[in-house]
């Protein structure tokens, strides 16, 4: 029987490197982010209502919604980030659902990968849950680098979310990424090996 696994983290911990070390070893990857985009496309009814709600503003001349601006405006006012959910959260549930669906009847094992699964309570939508996990320094850290944020900005937006530690607590299985990329391959391989997803070949050497 193929499982639906919630792959979570916090921002900057590098869950998205985890996925793509799991679509290596055969899961199927039904992405929040990637479905977050396609809800509000150029065309689609989402886009229609977040320019209802938002104002021209929020579009770009080419049509697309304006990411910087929608971003912006829902980190600095909550009630914003409230009125957006509304919009794409079930259009995105759907996009989602048929998703896995599709993968499950096909036999595989699913990943959703969900950055705010905890946030927005989606733990109990899946088999169990698997944390990417670093320290909150390592977080801000890499964020500044990635963004080019200041230490302020960063801060801001790492704290925005629960604590990486309160959800370390509340996984099923921690994926250690506070070292390098062959450390954090490794640990990903370790852990698909102690649930059976695939044979010992890494410690057997083949």
């Amino acid at each position: 029987m193929p499982k639906v696994i919630g792959l979570t983290g916090g921002i900057a911990t590098g869950k998205s490197t985890v996925s793509e070390l799991l679509t290596i070893h055969g899961f199927k990857i039904v992405d929040a982010d990637v479905a977050s985009r396609k809800a509000v496309e150029k065309g689609t009814t989402g886009l229609a209502q977040i320019r209802e709600h938002f104002g021209e503003e929020a579009i770009l001349e080419n049509g697309e919604m304006d990411r910087q601006y929608v971003g912006e405006l829902i980190f600095n006012y909550p009630e914003k980030r409230l009125e957006l959910n509304e919009i794409v959260h079930p259009i995105v549930h759907e996009i989602m659902e048929q998703e896995k669906e599709a993968y499950l009847e096909q036999g595989y094992n699913v990943i959703m990968d969900i950055p705010l699964l905890y946030e927005n309570e989606l733990q109990d939508t899946v088999d169990e849950v698997w944390l990417v996990y670093t320290s909150e320094s390592i977080q801000i850290e890499r964020l500044m680098e990635r963004n080019d944020l200041s230490l302020e900005d960063a801060k801001a937006r790492v704290l925005s979310q629960i604590s990486i530690d309160k959800k370390r607590r509340m996984a099923d299985h921690v994926i250690d990424n506070r070292d390098t990329k062959l450390e954090l391959k490794q640990n990903v391989e370790t852990l698909l090996i102690e649930e059976g997803y695939i044979d010992n070949e890494i410690e057997d050497g083949q």
